[in-house]
């Protein structure tokens, strides 16, 4: 046990394998067309990108919120997945790639987050289940002396939303400075 096993919201996918498929495919999609055009994405593009008919779409999904809101979940659990896999890694080198995958998540959240129910139990669901993955592996380097001491997952969180909420020339920037801000999490 690596100490950062926590429960995420999860979307109940379907038993047999092909609707399995089908509903995982129409998440990819949704995820990539959210992406590209906002919550507002057309649903019948989503299907087309899945490769299924809109009436499968409609069959998993029978909302728009519905959909955005199984993506949104299912990015989540993404991210609890990455601490737990960071978990087995040197302290330091944990915080770094969870970081990276977290920020990855922040992009596709920016484009979900005007198309969730403010008001749904499932975003504090999320949000409680981001900090309860990443906050072991914060407090693993400052045990190790590798994380300064004052810092917080909620410091941790903000820092590396904030980030991501800017917009840069190229990935290659945002990198740098993604990276400028995680080397400023060293203690001094």
């Amino acid at each position: 046990m690596t100490g950062t096993e926590t429960t995420a919201p999860s979307v109940a996918r379907p038993q047999r394998a092909d609707a399995r498929r089908n509903f995982d495919a129409l998440l990819a999609a949704a995820r990539e067309a959210f992406a590209e055009q906002g919550p507002n994405a057309s649903l019948e593009d989503i299907a087309r990108r899945a490769g299924v008919g809109i009436g499968t779409l409609y069959r998993n999904f029978p909302t728009r919120d519905s959909l955005v809101e199984a993506v949104y979940i299912d990015e989540v659990a993404a991210v609890v997945r990455a601490a737990e896999e960071a978990g087995s890694l040197e302290p330091w080198e944990a915080v770094q790639a969870w970081l990276r995958r977290f920020i990855a998540y922040v992009g596709t959240k920016r484009a979900l987050i005007e198309g969730l129910n403010k008001d749904s139990p499932v975003l504090l669901s999320c949000r409680t289940s981001l900090y309860d993955a990443g906050e072991p592996l914060v407090r693993r380097a400052q045990q190790t002396g590798e994380l300064r001491s004052d810092a917080t997952i909620g410091d941790v969180i903000r820092m590396v939303s904030g980030i991501a909420g800017v917009a840069f020339d190229d990935d290659q920037q945002r990198d740098r400075v993604l990276a400028m801000a995680i080397d400023g999490l060293r203690p001094r």
